[in-house]
């Protein structure tokens, strides 16, 4: 397939997970679909996306994936995107905050569908936002989970 086919298969993820129909990921990515980062309990193949998609946007109904930058050689999207903390995420509480997070995700395409995928979420920044992690205020300031305090 071309680069811009596959551009647009990506696009068609992100309309997807953004619109909540996640079973149309299945005309996106082929069903064995290998996942190299997945979320801790995902699962595989495009079952693993769907279920981990549903869970998270329960989590954070507003999702909204927005690329920002995009580079095309026939494999690789940046993405980021923006979601309210309004469910169970992780087993944390929901706690209302809207927080902005950054991720990066490469495709690999075959016959017009994602074949494997590589990404990465700010997911630090994420337990930052939503209080469950206290920011370090200086350098010179143990991180707020060692259990160290500063001197």
């Amino acid at each position: 397939m071309s680069k811009q086919a596959n551009i647009e298969a990506q696009k068609k993820m992100g309309e997807a997970i953004n619109k909540g129909n996640l079973e149309e990921l299945r005309n996106v990515m082929a069903p064995d679909v290998k996942d190299h980062d997945p979320a801790l309990d995902q699962g595989k193949g495009v079952d693993g996306f769907i279920k981990f998609f549903t869970e998270f946007r329960a989590a954070f109904p507003d999702l909204s994936i927005a690329v920002e930058d995009l580079v095309a050689d026939e494999e690789q999207v940046a993405f980021a995107y923006t979601v309210t903390h309004q469910g169970n995420f992780l087993g944390i509480p929901p706690s209302g905050k809207k927080i902005k997070a950054r991720g990066l995700q490469i495709s690999k395409f075959k016959d017009g569908k994602i074949v494997e995928r590589w990404g990465s979420s700010d997911e630090l920044g994420i337990m930052q936002q939503i209080g469950v992690i206290k920011p370090v205020r200086s350098v010179d300031a143990p991180p707020a989970i060692s259990g160290q305090r500063a001197s």
